[in-house]
């Protein structure tokens, strides 16, 4: 159906213009079963009705069966359509009691009792001009309020002139008012019709909503095959605008992904900016991938655009994907983020060992399971073997397809003992003291995380970055056998002690202020002037120091 959809982008349009004037078909039907429905709610109902002829007659002109089983089954509900077509007016006011709900020639009785009212209404308003020429008091007015009804204002300055048979009604600052005889006569028959209209009208409407209730199940059903034909509509626009493909699915074990991508990172970034990838998980190749690369290289990103391309196959979406050949999955089964239950009691690492259990209980070979780190929370030795006794699980016991992005990198030895492993990373590249992420996987594991210059593009102070590499040598030392580690030979000293004069790796020499002005600067909410401002301070700033 979504392919239909996307090689007919006429049949698309004109379907999703259609679906563009049909309310909330499934909310209408709620109310009208617990008795809440309003009139502009059934005027609602009735707009969405009469698009359903034309929608059934654009569907069943398909070529694909699919569709025209979602014509066929479509009733267009003609006679409560034509029922709200008889029965309510074109524009009628959202409360009831408003009254014009009812159409004109829906209700004998009805229409009687508007002739009645609106001949009194035109009667009072005929009479202005009657009494100002009996009176001859040309600023004579009829007026009309809640309180006090109908009446006669006249002002001060013509008192003299107001006849015997006006009888005084309210006094105000600078006028009197007053009724007759005959106006309060015309009163009581527009106010007596109006309360019967409004009556009359409250029953004709409920028997209106009652006779559009009894058809609640057809409307549901109705509902249903709209809301499918949208979603079929929408998934084909989405593969249009964004260049998905069709994806093949099949029933074996296999998953390959060519030039993948994630399709909400993809819309937050211009289209030629996100690096695609390749992910292959095969039986015979390796169905268990650990993904390595430093912080912010985009391991999470891969991990999370498989399984969404994996979840919109499965729902009939097409994917945003070269091409995409998916097994069928029973689960897809994450472990990804950081979070704590602190009114349960549940620290951060219980909660991601209890999402850890429920994945190793419930995982069959059918699933996919993924893994963005296990045992950061807890002591390093402690996490890998968690982590490593994990994967071994995954791979010997469930044999499910599984990606699990580590920054262990002692888990890429598992590509050396376990046949089904494969190492992923994510590639970058170091120039001079920057890191270049470059967005590409490769095969092959990691050997550093590049933690430290990551800290350092976040703003963490140069002091603090100088310090964590020297300490980080001194670490790196120690576990290759090469150091005696931390607090031995004067290592550990405070931070406030002058560092020893040596040269470092890297130049640890603090920035120049006009290199720090610029990294704080948000280039998406700068303005044009504000940019020319900025780079006017500088200038500035530069010939100052120079």
């Amino acid at each position: 159906g979504v392919a239909e959809f996307v090689d007919d982008p006429a049949l698309r349009s004109a379907v999703r213009e259609a679906l563009g004037a049909v309310h909330d078909l499934e909310r209408i039907a709620g109310k009208l079963g617990t008795g809440r429905v309003t009139p502009r709610d059934l005027v609602g109902l009735r707009r969405s009705l009469d698009q359903l002829p034309g929608l059934r007659e654009l569907v069943t002109s398909s070529d694909q069966a699919a569709l025209r089983a979602h014509a066929e089954t479509l009733d267009p509900l003609d006679d409560v359509r034509a029922l709200l077509h008889r029965a309510l007016g074109d524009d009628p006011p959202a409360a009831l009691a408003d009254g014009g709900v009812i159409a004109a020639g829906f209700d004998p009785d009805l229409d009687e009792l508007r002739a009645v009212r609106d001949g009194a209404v035109d009667f009072i308003a005929s009479l202005q001009a009657r009494e100002r020429a009996h009176t001859g008091i040309a600023s004579l007015k009829v007026g009309f309020n809640k309180v006090f009804g109908y009446y006669l204002e006249v002002t001060r300055t013509h008192l003299e002139r107001v006849p015997d048979d006006y009888v005084r009604k309210q006094t105000l600052a600078n006028a009197e008012r007053y009724f007759t005889p005959e106006l309060k006569e015309w009163e009581e028959k527009v106010f007596g019709a109006e309360d019967r209209l409004g009556a009359l009208e409250a029953r004709l409407f409920g028997e209106v909503r009652a006779a559009v209730g009894q058809r609640i199940a057809r409307l549901q059903h109705a509902a249903g095959v709209v809301a499918e034909l949208d979603v079929l509509a929408g998934l084909a626009e989405v593969a249009v605008r964004q260049r998905y493909v069709r994806p093949e699915l099949h029933t074996g074990f296999d998953l390959e992904i060519t030039a993948g991508r994630h399709p909400v990172v993809e819309t937050m970034m211009p289209r030629e900016d996100f690096i695609p990838n390749d992910v292959r998980m095969t039986e015979a190749g390796g169905h268990v991938l650990v993904l390595t690369g430093p912080n912010m290289a985009g391991k999470s990103t891969v991990l999370r655009q498989v399984g969404l391309i994996q979840l919109l196959a499965q729902v009939g979406s097409f994917v945003p994907a070269e091409q995409a050949r998916l097994a069928v999955v029973d689960r897809i089964f994450t472990r990804v983020g950081a979070s704590d239950n602190l009114a349960r009691g549940q620290s951060t690492f219980m909660v991601e060992m209890y999402e850890t259990a429920a994945i190793l209980h419930g995982a069959t070979r059918r699933s996919l399971v993924l893994l963005d780190e296990i045992g950061r929370g807890t002591s390093t030795y402690d996490g890998v073997s968690i982590a490593w006794a994990v994967t071994e699980h995954l791979h010997e016991r469930a044999g499910c397809k599984t990606i699990f992005a580590t920054h262990y990198h002692e888990l890429t030895q598992l590509a050396d003992l376990l046949s089904g492993v494969v190492n992923l990373n994510v590639a970058v590249r170091e120039v001079g003291e920057d890191i270049v992420f470059l967005r590409r996987l490769e095969y092959g594991g990691a050997d550093r995380s590049y933690g430290i210059q990551v800290a350092r593009l976040a703003g963490v102070p140069g002091e603090v970055i100088a310090r964590a590499r020297e300490l980080l040598a001194e670490l790196e030392g120690t576990h290759s056998g090469g150091g005696d580690g931390l607090g031995r030979h004067g290592a550990h000293r405070p931070a406030s002690q002058v560092p020893p004069d040596q040269l470092p790796l890297f130049t640890a020499a603090p920035e120049h202020p006009v290199l720090e002005r610029l990294r704080q600067v948000q280039l998406d909410r700068t303005t044009p002037l504000e940019a020319l401002t900025l780079l006017d301070e500088l200038r500035r700033s530069l010939e100052h120091d120079g």
